[in-house]
């Protein structure tokens, strides 16, 4: 079993329609194998309700955090076929997020920042290997596509004698229809973690 995701998940998962999830999450449904396979953040992921289990199918990047298999099956039960707004908030203009992300669940761009420093180019070499589109803020950004319907962009600032480095990420404002915080808190440790972490 997976061990951050909870059964609950799985057995929710089991008991809907396979071909109202693979529209909604535009995923894929092996009636064989019982299992689901969706893309995200350009790699494959096997989801099996049944044997409540997540399966990283390709390995182009490092291993993700636990975290991550929780926003996968979170995102296959309740996906929607929206369209992107292509305007961008912070964690704290989702609705509750302002008391939400705070404390334990304070969003750690401190890995990202504390990795790079003043490093600009490094960064950018980082978020070109994951795939990242350039974006003109901050003192450099990406765009990031974690799945057809939410894409994510981290900004990133070199520090001075006044601030140190600083890192964001922000979310396309249709990302409310779809996540919950906890949710969006799963996917942004993932973002910290794998921009912020070693290359190895």
């Amino acid at each position: 079993m997976t061990k951050s995701v909870d059964m609950i998940y799985f057995r929710e998962l089991a008991a809907q329609n396979p071909k109202d999830i693979c529209r909604r999450a535009s995923c894929r449904y092996d009636d064989e194998k019982k299992s689901y396979t969706l893309s995200v953040w350009g790699e494959e992921y096997a989801i099996y309700p049944y044997e409540h289990q997540i399966n990283r199918i390709t390995k182009n990047f490092q291993r993700p955090h636990e975290f991550f298999y929780l926003f996968i099956i979170y995102y296959l039960l309740k996906s929607k076929r929206i369209k992107i707004s292509n305007e961008w908030i912070s964690e704290k203009d989702i609705p509750g997020g302002v008391t939400f992300f705070r404390g334990p669940h304070e969003i750690p761009t401190r890995f990202i920042s504390s990795r790079y420093k003043n490093n600009i180019d490094g960064f950018r070499k980082k978020c070109e290997q994951l795939r990242g589109i350039p974006l003109d803020m901050a003192d450099a950004a990406y765009r990031f596509v974690i799945t057809s319907n939410i894409p994510v962009a981290v900004l990133y600032w070199a520090g001075d004698d006044d601030f140190p480095p600083e890192s964001k990420i922000l979310y396309d404002k249709s990302i409310t229809e779809i996540l919950m915080p906890d949710i969006v808190f799963a996917l942004a440790v993932e973002i910290c973690a794998k921009i912020g972490g070693s290359d190895g």
